[in-house]
Formats: C-alpha cells, sequence, structure tokens
C-alpha cells in the first residue's frame, strides 16, 4: 500500500492513534473481562491478557509520543525553531524518555532479559562518531539497538529506515525532525539511495552513531534465497557462493556501507548482531511465542578507522567477512540458555 502524503499522515492518522488510545483506555475494562475469559481457552499462560496489554501499552504509548511532539512543536514556534540544535536535542531526549518506557512494559509484559557482550559503543571510541552496521531482524531487535544507543551509550543515531515505518505517527513525527532518512523501495528519478545515506552521514559529531541495516529487510529463508539469486543475475558469482555458505542472515548490500564510509572517513566501525527476537516480525509470530521468556543477546565488535580496507573492492570483501563472522556467532548462539542477570532495569543485563 503506498504510503499516504505527510499532511495526511500529520491531519488525519496521528489524530487518529489519539483518539484510539481514548476509546481503548475508556473501554480497558471490558476489554481485560474478554481477555481473562479467553485466557482458559488458548494455549500459554495469560496470552490474551499478555497480547492485550502488549497492543495497549504501544498505542497508548504512540499516542502520547504524538501529543508530546506537538507540545515541543508550539514550543519552537509552531516548527520555526524545531531544528535549532536546542530542539534537536531536546527531540533525542524525548526519544530517549519514551524508548525506556516502551522497553520497560516490553520486559515485563514478555518477561525479557538483554544481554550486551563485547564493545561497549561509549568507550571503544572516546571522541569519535560511529557507523552502526547491524543486522536486520525483526523491529523489536531495532527498537532495543536504538534504545542502547541513546539511553545506554549516549549516542544520537542517525537512521536508514524504510519509508513504510512513517505509518506510525509517532514514528513518522520525531524521525522527520532529526537527522535521518526513509528510503522509498523505488527512489523517485534522480533520488540516488547512495546520495541519500552520503549525505546523511556527512559532519557527523563525536557522540553521533550513523545507523545502518546492510541487509536491507528482516531475515527470512525465502528473501535469503532472492538476494543469493539476485548476486547470480547480475554476475556476482563468488559473492553468491558467500552468501549461501550463511545461513543465518542475508546477503549484505555494501552501497550505503560505502557511501558512509565516504562520507565520514574519521567514524569507526561497530558491528552489531543479536539473537532472541529473530523469529518476532508479525503479530501472529507475538501470539504464538506468548509468554516470551527469551533471553536476547547483543553481540558489539568495533573496528577503528585505521582498520577499515581503503579499497572498494576490499571494503566490499571486508563487509562480507565481517557478515559471516556475524552468521557464525548467530549459530553458537541463537536460543542460549543460560542464568539470568538481574541488573539495574534501565540498562543492559550482563552478559
Amino acid at each position: 500500500m503506498p504510503l499516504p502524503p505527510r499532511w495526511v499522515r500529520r491531519t488525519v492518522l496521528a489524530p487518529a492513534v489519539v483518539l484510539l488510545a481514548v476509546v481503548l483506555v475508556t473501554t480497558l475494562p471490558a476489554w481485560l473481562l474478554l481477555a481473562a475469559a479467553a485466557s482458559p481457552l488458548v494455549p500459554g499462560w495469560l496470552r490474551p491478557l499478555r497480547l492485550l496489554w502488549i497492543g495497549t501499552a504501544y498505542l497508548v504509548w504512540d499516542a502520547a509520543a504524538v501529543l508530546a511532539l506537538g507540545a515541543l512543536w508550539i514550543a519552537s514556534g509552531f516548527g520555526w525553531r524545531k531544528r535549532s540544535p536546542a530542539f534537536q536535542r531536546a527531540h533525542y531526549r524525548l526519544a530517549g524518555w519514551f524508548l525506556a518506557v516502551l522497553f520497560r512494559h516490553a520486559r515485563w509484559a514478555l518477561r525479557l532479559r538483554i544481554a550486551v557482550v563485547g564493545t561497549d559503543p561509549d568507550t571503544a571510541l572516546p571522541g569519535r562518531p560511529e557507523l552502526v552496521l547491524c543486522r536486520h531482524a525483526g523491529p523489536g531487535n531495532s527498537f532495543i539497538l536504538i534504545h542502547a544507543l541513546v539511553n545506554w551509550f549516549a549516542r544520537e543515531p542517525r537512521i536508514v529506515l524504510k519509508e513504510s515505518l512513517q505509518w506510525d505517527p509517532a514514528i513518522d513525527v520525531l524521525l522527520n525532525r532529526l537527522p535521518n532518512r526513509f528510503l522509498a523501495p523505488r527512489p523517485q528519478p534522480g533520488e540516488s539511495v547512495t546520495d541519500q545515506i552520503r549525505h546523511l552521514a556527512t559532519g557527523l559529531d563525536a557522540d553521533d552513531a550513523f545507523v545502518i541495516f546492510p541487509e536491507g529487510g528482516n531475515f527470512t529463508p525465502r528473501r535469503r534465497l532472492r538476494a543469493i539469486d539476485r548476486l547470480r543475475s547480475r554476475g556476482l558469482e563468488s559473492m553468491a557462493l558467500r552468501a549461501e555458505a550463511m545461513r543465518h542472515v542475508l546477503a549484505p548490500q555494501p552501497g550505503g556501507m560505502l557511501a558512509a564510509l565516504d562520507a565520514a572517513p574519521d567514524a569507526g566501525v561497530i558491528f552489531v548482531a543479536h539473537t532472541g527476537l529473530d523469529r518476532m516480525l508479525t503479530v501472529a509470530d507475538v501470539w504464538r511465542e506468548l509468554p516470551m521468556d527469551k533471553r536476547i543477546v547483543m553481540r558489539f565488535w568495533s573496528v577503528p578507522p585505521e582498520e577499515i580496507p581503503a579499497g572498494r573492492q576490499d571494503r566490499i570483501d571486508w563487509l562480507y567477512d565481517w557478515w559471516a563472522r556475524i552468521d557464525e556467532w548467530i549459530a553458537a548462539n541463537r536460543d542460549e540458555p543460560g542464568e539470568w542477570i538481574t541488573a539495574d532495569p534501565d540498562g543492559p543485563d550482563g552478559a
């Protein structure tokens, strides 16, 4: 479905989310009774109640974010100063607070535990920007990554995202006010994706983190095969063979990484892998997995600028080497059992 124009999203979708949240909250007792009555009839402990809580929490979170962003818009002179440094910082702080709230609800409702292992992005490259190259495996993992960068590691992300995410009003309004790029599946003539990425990665500050997902979409077995077929159709047989050897990731698309490296030569690179929410791509997946009781493991690797290859083909081979390493790590750590480690609720649980 094509994305509606911005004015429609602002005047129709955003108010509709707020109205829907009000209706849901005012009728919540009835929904809770229905969910409680249905819970004994379906497998899984309190599955309907948990799904209702997750859906309600997210809708109220989205509506509250839209209202807070509206207040910031008014405070900025009805949008006049929304791009000023002070209001950019205010938007990052607001994003961090709302992500922390959402994260707390998810941890409680889904019984999740987070472990971060490897490099700490906040200390690996002090005083340098970072290019964060992350495996793509569902919206849950993406939310956790941005939450970690903002709230645990004090970074200001610049993110390359899919255009379809603008269907969510809070994401649409907030991320369009900050330096991010929503990429359409078919860019308009003259709008090169690599040029947009290069522009976004230009002028990174010491506390910036440029986030990109080189796979271009969530991993599924079918997408993995399609990615391999595309490489072969372009005559890239050696890359197709390397992609075939990777079982848990899609073949990375190097164009965005190459553009970002050219635009930010002083930046280090952080590679990120994660396991635990790999199969959580749809509402049906959430329903099937409830209650999750999962341990999510995020692995960070740091590469300083002086260790990044200089040549184009060397950088492509280097990216594939790292993606093979990520694939091996996922194979070794997927659904890894382990003791829960209690920690500060605002931070990772440890490794």
